[in-house]
């Protein structure tokens, strides 16, 4: 199928020398804007597949808050659960709503799974809220120079296959040990106890307490709903065993403590103001002088290669599987679609609520028939309408929500790790470091940066060096002066 729709501005019928045209013509400003009927499609279609998209990945409303919410700055400041809720909705939205009109491609746009771990748990610990999201707008910068300079294909080009899959692995297993741990499934063993296992299974080597066997129904039902292929399954989990912990909750009245950040109270109103507190509370270069202006870039740097390729293999994915894709993979308007998604990563700093990026869930809505940014129209108003409906999400406790991490993980398993190539040790290796080094040294940027280095230096040492690209070799420099920063400094007398 051409770019251009089901079928191309002519055809030749069979046999003869004049052009057939087959093109349909639009009926509306709506059809001529959108290509709607060109691409195949109806505007009943594109409601059913927004409405689609929107179900499938609205959980991230609820997950992202919890994710943000569980990490403190250097200060010790928490970000506040309804503020977040808010600007989850409303960047989700907006960011969607644009895509829809300026790339014209059903793809949605909200907080990244991954990324916002890298905001939550490595740039604010080190800083400020606003300074971290400082860094995430600054990221989302780069990506737009990237795009509009063309080097955003180069860049893309310079990261082996192999290792780009294993950053999508480690981000997925490291997501899972986030989800196992905010339930209290797994928990941090004290340091008292001398023992050299860090992590243990829930208190004691046993599973206690109602949240935790929420958090187990919640995994369960989830996996049984998507080996069902059951539209929605995340969603519904989430939205069951919410049902399910206020019932508990209840019945059994357990410590407000037990729950963790969302304790599943029946709320006083389902609709409430939106608090937009968080939006625009941003330090664009108030990190740097917290963590120096290396450490600054490679963060930087972290949040845009953790959001840069899934963006990249989630538009080609939904591309292809909507029949817009070319022969080469090239969508229509590919650059504005690659440039919403820098838009995306920018306009998620400034809400506060981490990087917005492409949502692999929107195929939910290519599968129901979308094929235009008009379906996208119906994914960002929902996620608009979303806004007063804050006290809905602020009762879902982390057992019913965490599940979803750990669904998650295995989906980006599942899809990426067939595709490395474990044949070649200079991949296969690298790949394998990238993907345990996140989990087992609980950081994103040391995982990229391990395989980044081992894929040079075993490259080289097989006398393959020169099928290494300059610019990886430079990527791989800034992180060898990144993790060798330290003595760097004792050497050079500036400690």
């Amino acid at each position: 199928m051409s770019a251009s729709g089901p079928a191309g501005p002519a055809d030749t019928e069979k046999g003869k020398g004049e052009p057939l045209s087959l093109k349909p013509i639009p009926s509306s400003p709506l059809d001529r804007f959108f290509r709607i009927t060109e691409r195949g499609s109806s505007v009943t279609q594109e409601i059913r597949g927004g409405l689609a998209t929107f179900f499938a990945m609205a959980y991230i409303i609820i997950l992202n808050p919890i994710i943000l919410g569980a990490g403190t700055d250097k200060f010790g400041h928490q970000l506040d659960n309804g503020q977040l809720v808010t600007a989850t909705a409303l960047m989700a939205g907006l960011t969607t709503v644009l895509m829809g009109v300026i790339g014209n491609v059903p793809i949605a746009l909200a907080a990244g799974l991954g990324i916002n771990a890298v905001v939550s748990l490595q740039l604010a610990p080190k800083m400020s809220w606003p300074d971290a999201m400082g860094m995430v707008v600054l990221a989302g910068l780069v990506l737009m120079v990237l795009v509009a300079s063309g080097l955003r294909q180069r860049v893309m080009d310079a990261i082996p296959n192999g290792l780009r899959r294993s950053i999508a692995i480690g981000i997925g297993l490291f997501i899972c040990l986030i989800g196992l741990v905010d339930s209290g499934f797994v928990t941090r063993n004290p340091d008292k106890a001398h023992t050299t296992v860090p992590l243990g299974l829930g208190q004691g080597g046993q599973l206690q307490g109602w949240p935790v066997l929420v958090f187990v129904l919640g995994l369960i039902l989830m996996f049984v709903l998507l080996v069902r292929k059951t539209k929605g399954a995340i969603l519904i989990g989430i939205a069951v065993m919410t049902f399910v912990a206020i019932l508990i909750n209840t019945m059994a009245e357990i410590p407000d403590a037990a729950w963790g950040l969302a304790v599943p109270k029946v709320p006083d109103s389902v609709v409430s103001t939106p608090d937009f507190g968080l939006v625009g509370d941003v330090s664009l270069f108030g990190g740097f002088h917290e963590v120096g202006w290396l450490t600054g870039c490679l963060f930087v740097f972290t949040v845009l290669l953790s959001g840069f390729f899934d963006a990249m293999g989630t538009i080609i994915g939904v591309g292809e599987e909507s029949g817009l894709a070319d022969k080469d993979g090239q969508l229509p308007r590919m650059g504005r679609i690659l440039f919403m998604d820098g838009v995306g990563v920018a306009a998620g700093g400034v809400g506060s609520c981490s990087a917005n990026t492409c949502f692999v869930e929107s195929t939910a809505g290519v599968g129901e028939g979308a094929r235009t940014g008009l379906a996208n129209l119906m994914t960002g108003g929902l996620f608009l309408l979303a806004l007063i409906f804050t006290p809905l999400a602020t009762v879902v406790p982390s057992q019913a929500a965490t599940p979803a991490l750990i669904v998650v993980g295995f989906l980006i398993m599942s899809s990426n790790v067939r595709d490395i190539d474990w044949g070649d040790p200079t991949v296969a290796i690298p790949a394998f470091l990238t993907l345990i080094s996140m989990p087992f040294t609980y950081s994103i940027t040391n995982g990229i940066g391990i395989g980044v280095i081992a894929f040079i230096v075993l490259r080289a040492a097989t006398g393959r060096i020169r099928e290494v690209p300059w610019l990886l070799n430079v990527v791989g420099l800034c992180f060898l002066v990144y993790f060798f920063l330290d003595p760097i400094e004792q050497v050079l007398g500036v400690k």
